[in-house]
């Protein structure tokens, strides 16, 4: 019994020594398909609002167990960040044109100021967030 499986270990090993000789030696064996490496992210933008391309195009490094856990939270923490932001922007909008339609022009003004006071603050964090190093000495996904 024992030499029957050492002659069946003999044989397949014999079998791919030559299946392998033949692959090179005909130069059908395209070899290793080139991997992208790490550190090929592409973060979401962090100096606009979000655009559906900007989800569509975002990419996260790999990890041993798939991609970088703090990557992707950060890029979910902006996208939710970002739809609530329009979330309010529409109600407020919603909100300033009813008060036109029915001839409230002062609370039209108000929601109006108020807007672009939020606008610009935004704009004012925004700039300031993309202008300041990481804390932690990572790059920002969401700049």
């Amino acid at each position: 019994m024992g030499q029957l499986l050492l002659l069946l270990v003999v044989a397949l090993t014999v079998a791919a020594v030559v299946f392998g000789v033949t692959v090179l030696v005909s130069g059908r064996d395209p070899g290793l398909v080139p991997v992208e490496p790490d550190s090929h992210a592409v973060p979401l933008p962090g100096t606009r609002p979000l655009r559906e391309s900007d989800v569509g195009a975002v990419r996260f490094d790999t990890g041993l167990r798939g991609y970088r856990m703090a990557q992707v939270d950060q890029a979910m923490r902006r996208a939710a960040y970002d739809i609530g932001y329009k979330s309010e922007l529409i109600g407020v909008l919603e909100a300033e044109v009813i008060a036109l339609r029915e001839g409230r022009t002062a609370d039209a003004d108000v929601l109006r100021q108020a807007r672009e006071q939020s606008a610009s603050a935004a704009e004012r964090s925004g700039r300031a967030a993309t202008d300041a190093p990481p804390t932690d000495g990572a790059t920002p996904v969401g700049t």
